[in-house]
C-alpha cells in the first residue's frame, strides 16, 4: 500500500539539516510497515532495533551515552554486521519502552548528524508524561503518522485510474458519472473498512466485510488491552468509560463533549487525565471551540469547550455498532448519526494533510463545521452527509466575517458559487484530499 508520508520521510533523508525523527501515531497505524519499507528503498542497509521487552537491547544506553560506543555495540555486536553513516537506516521501534534510548537522540544529534535514525512509538507522548523522560528538546524531527486517508485506500483499493483521472479536470468543472459513481462506492467502502491497515489489506485480500469486522473488532480489543497495560490503574476505568461514551456524545445533536455524560456522577475534574491519556496516545482527536475568528487560531481556541472525535472512521462504525449492511443501504435509521459520522470523517481527512481544524459557534444561532487556516487566511468549512447543501450556520459566518474562500463538502459533484462575497466552493465528500490544491489555486487566482 502507497502510504504518502514516504514522500515526508524521503525530503527528511535528503535535508542536510537532518535530525533524528521520531515518527509518532496511533499503534497498528503503520509505523513499522513505512519505515522498514523506507529502509528497502531508499538505504543499502537497515539497522533494526526493537525495544518492547528486549532488556538486553536497553542496556546499551544504561552505561553512558558515548555515541561511538552505542553504535559498535549496535551494529557489531548485536547483528554482527557494522552500521555505515549514509548508508545505514536505524530504526528504533517503540522507543518509548526505552527512556534512556530516548535521551540518547540529543547526543546523535550532536555528534553524529551524518546518521539517519528514524524512532517509532505508539505511546510516546503517554510515556514522556508518566516516566518523566528526559526528551531531547530541540534534538529531533517529529512527524505524526494517521491511518490511510481515503485518497491512501482509493489506491490501494484498485482506483488509481480514478485518483489519477479525477486531476486532469478543471478543479471548478463537474465530474462525469464514470468518476462520481465509482467514488462515491469506493467512499462507501471506506465508511465500513475505514484506514487502519490491517483492516485495509484484509479488505484487500478478501473483499469481505465481515472479515474486516473481525480484524476490527480485535483492534478495538487491543486498544481496550492497552488501557490496563499502560496506564494508571486508577484511569484504567475512566478510559473506558470515555472510549464507550465517545460514539454516543458524537451521536448527540449538539455533539459538544460532555463529561457528565461519560459516567453518571462523575465530573470533568476526574476524567480529564483519562482524557488527555487517549489523546496523547492518537486514539482520539479533540476539535475545540473558537468564537472569535482571528490569527492564530490556535489563540482564540477554548480547550474548555470540545468535541471529541476517533482516528479511524472504520473503528468509528465498528464500535458504534453500524452494521456495513446500514452503510451500503444508504439507511434512513442511522440519518442523524451519519451527519456525525460524516464530520468524523472530514476531520481525519483535513488532519491527515496537515491541516489543523477547528470549529465556530455564534452563540446559540449558528454552528460551523470547520475552521482552519491556510497561508494567512481563515478558511471555512460546512460539511453534510448527503447533497443537501443548504447551511445556514456557513452563510452567517460567510455574512458576518467575509472569507475570500469556503467550501460546502457533500455529496454534491463539484462546483462553486458565491456566498455574500465569499468565493464558495462545492466539493464533493471523495475529493477532501484535493482540499488544500482548490485552496492554492483560489487564493492565487484572487
Amino acid at each position: 500500500m502507497e502510504r504518502e508520508i514516504m514522500k515526508r520521510l524521503v525530503e527528511w533523508k535528503d535535508s542536510p539539516d537532518r535530525k533524528p525523527l521520531l515518527l509518532t501515531g496511533v499503534r497498528q497505524c503503520g509505523k513499522t510497515y513505512v519505515c522498514k519499507q523506507f529502509g528497502e528503498q531508499y538505504f543499502d542497509d537497515v539497522a533494526y532495533y526493537y525495544f518492547e521487552g528486549n532488556k538486553g537491547l536497553s542496556s546499551i544506553f544504561d552505561y553512558d551515552f558515548n555515541i561511538d560506543r552505542i553504535l559498535d555495540e549496535l551494529g557489531n555486536v548485536i547483528r554482527q554486521k557494522p552500521i555505515v553513516p549514509g548508508k545505514t537506516l536505524i530504526i528504533f521501534d517503540e522507543i518509548q519502552a526505552c527512556p534512556r534510548a530516548i535521551t540518547s537522540l540529543k547526543y546523535f544529534c550532536e555528534n553524529k548528524r551524518e546518521l539517519h535514525i528514524v524512532c517509532a512509538g505508539s505511546l510516546l507522548g503517554v510515556s514522556i508524561k508518566r516516566d518523566g523522560i528526559s526528551f531531547p528538546v530541540g534534538k529531533v524531527e517529529r512527524l505524526h503518522m494517521y491511518p490511510l486517508n481515503f485518497s491512501e485506500f482509493l489506491r490501494a483499493d484498485g482506483g488509481q485510474a480514478f485518483y489519477d483521472g479525477v486531476q486532469k479536470y478543471d478543479l471548478r468543472c463537474e465530474l462525469p458519472e464514470l468518476y462520481t459513481q465509482n467514488l462515491e462506492k469506493k467512499l462507501q467502502y471506506y465508511y465500513i473498512v475505514g484506514g487502519m491497515p490491517e483492516a485495509v489489506q484484509k479488505w484487500i485480500e478478501t473483499h469481505n466485510f465481515e472479515a474486516v469486522d473481525k480484524i476490527q473488532g480485535d483492534i478495538l480489543e487491543d486498544y481496550a488491552s492497552d488501557f490496563a497495560k499502560y496506564a494508571p490503574i486508577t484511569d484504567v476505568p475512566k478510559l473506558g468509560w470515555i472510549w464507550d461514551s465517545i460514539p454516543k456524545q458524537l451521536a448527540k445533536e449538539n455533539n459538544k463533549f460532555v463529561f457528565s455524560h461519560v459516567k453518571a456522577g462523575k465530573r470533568s475534574a476526574e476524567l480529564e487525565d483519562a482524557l488527555e491519556w487517549l489523546t496523547d496516545a492518537g486514539l482520539v482527536f479533540r476539535l475545540e471551540l473558537v468564537s472569535n475568528p482571528e490569527l492564530p487560531l490556535s489563540f482564540q481556541a477554548d480547550a474548555m469547550y470540545f468535541k471529541v472525535y476517533m482516528s479511524d472512521v472504520g473503528l468509528l462504525r465498528k464500535k458504534s455498532g453500524v452494521s456495513y449492511r446500514t452503510v451500503l443501504e444508504d439507511s434512513d435509521l442511522y440519518r442523524n448519526f451519519k451527519g456525525a459520522f460524516t464530520e468524523n470523517y472530514v476531520l481525519t481527512e483535513l488532519l491527515s494533510q496537515g491541516i489543523q481544524p477547528y470549529f465556530w459557534r455564534s452563540g446559540n444561532t449558528a454552528e460551523l463545521d470547520f475552521l482552519f487556516e491556510y497561508e494567512e487566511k481563515i478558511i471555512p468549512v460546512e460539511a453534510k452527509a448527503q447533497i443537501q447543501t443548504r447551511a445556514k450556520s456557513y452563510q452567517e459566518y460567510c455574512k458576518k466575517y467575509t472569507p475570500p474562500l469556503g467550501f460546502k463538502i457533500s455529496m454534491k459533484n463539484v462546483g462553486d458559487n458565491k456566498v455574500g462575497q465569499t468565493d464558495t466552493v462545492s466539493l464533493p465528500l471523495y475529493l477532501i484530499w484535493m482540499l488544500k490544491t482548490y485552496c492554492s489555486q483560489d487564493l492565487e487566482r484572487n
